[in-house]
């Protein structure tokens, strides 16, 4: 988003709990937490495919004997806690197969602490964090009211199961910005799943509320263009009605195209894993510096090497905003966290314990930190330190 225009349209869009790939990182973050719950220091990288009436995992793995055998349980759990009890994809009678073997010894080589060598990243690539004051949450608003419209109506489901809706859902917001801020939806997408029987009038009656509920007071106006199941009904969803696989939707998880992506998915990887653990940090660092105030917007980039514990870059943009010094945030903000290593940044952030399942819908952005180290890559706790330093 280009904070020089005086005025423009911008997109976001989310995805619900139950959406086909939304299903497959929510499986893979199980497999995640189960070893991290038996192992703190376990090694897990696991791809889901799910499809009509079928799971499928896939990926390497390193922890205590038995998690692999114990998985399905925790499996079918959780597609029966996201709701999926329907002819096509149900979570007692799917087809489970499970394809995770050992990690390879060469990449644990370059990744595990020996000797004087610290512990490596878990793989080479770029991470970016991005944090905006738009919203109180310091995250885009077009994505984060996308989020909660689907959170809204996944609690009503939930709450009332006469309602109609079930659990596949895709949500889209588009707003107007003047002066950089945003001001009015100029437009609103939603398509969810519903019982057979509901024409899109009655869907649309039913999901308005909730969609009114979300949005500030006065964005919804007479000129705003709402399309609520545009194409009619929308009865067969889930993996039934399209194959899901881990790791597609990564612009959902992150900023809604607000910042740059460095390319990787988060569900499925511990936290070892620079893709996930990486970007933590850099939304750690970005928030912090907003919630500081100084800059309105915030973009952190590190780039690392597989085996290589420190970052081969670390870059800082304000987006041509407030006086402080990109380069010396660049020198302040690694020291903050141990210079970024891998090691240091699950240390600092106490990423090796069973958290990610609670990840895998709405955003890994943007949620409040839980009392037991869930999202504890929201905290604001630099912002004081920040502020002394500047």
């Amino acid at each position: 988003m280009n904070p020089a225009r005086a005025g423009y349209l911008f997109t976001s869009e989310s995805v619900s709990e139950g959406h086909p790939d939304k299903v497959a990182d929510r499986i893979s973050d199980t497999v995640v937490d189960a070893f991290l719950a038996a192992d703190p220091g376990a090694r897990v990288a696991c791809e889901t495919l799910v499809t009509t009436n079928r799971i499928i995992l896939a990926g390497e793995v390193r922890g205590p004997a038995g998690v692999v055998e114990a998985l399905e349980d925790k499996v079918r759990a959780a597609v029966r806690d996201i709701g999926y009890e329907q002819d096509g994809f149900h979570w007692r009678t799917a087809d489970y197969a499970c394809y995770l073997h050992s990690q390879s010894p060469d990449i644990a080589k370059g990744v595990d602490a020996a000797g004087n060598k610290d512990e490596g990243a878990g793989d080479q690539g770029i991470m970016f964090g991005y944090a905006t004051s738009e919203t109180p949450e310091r995250m885009p608003a077009t994505l984060q009211f996308a989020h909660n419209i689907l959170k809204s109506l996944a609690l009503a489901r939930r709450a009332d199961p006469n309602l109609g809706l079930e659990p596949d859902a895709k949500s889209q917001v588009t707003l107007t910005y003047e002066n950089g801020r945003p001001v009015r939806a100029a437009s609103i997408v939603l398509s969810t799943q519903h019982r057979d029987g509901l024409c899109p009038g009655e869907v649309a009656e039913i999901v308005r509320p909730y969609v009114l509920g979300v949005l500030p007071e006065g964005f919804v106006t007479d000129e705003t263009r709402w399309h609520i199941n545009p194409t009619g009904n929308f009865v067969i969803g889930g993996p039934d009605g399209d194959c899901g696989l881990t790791g597609r939707k990564i612009i959902v998880d992150t900023y809604g195209g607000a910042a740059p992506h460095g390319g990787g998915a988060f569900s499925g990887k511990d936290p070892t894993k620079v893709d996930r653990s990486g970007a933590y940090a850099c939304r750690y660092l970005a928030k912090n510096v907003v919630a500081a105030g100084l800059a309105e917007k915030c973009t952190i980039q590190i780039g690392y090497a597989i085996g290589v514990s420190h970052p081969l870059s670390f870059y800082v943009d304000l987006h041509g905003e407030g006086e402080v010094d990109p380069a010396r945030l660049e020198t302040l903000l690694p020291e903050m966290i141990g210079g970024a290593t891998p090691r240091a940044i699950r240390e600092h952030l106490g990423l090796d314990r069973p958290i990610y399942a609670r990840t895998a819908a709405y955003g890994h952005f943007g949620r409040e930190p839980d009392a037991d180290g869930g999202f504890s890559w929201e905290r604001t706790d630099l912002a004081e330190e920040l502020r002394r330093a500047f």
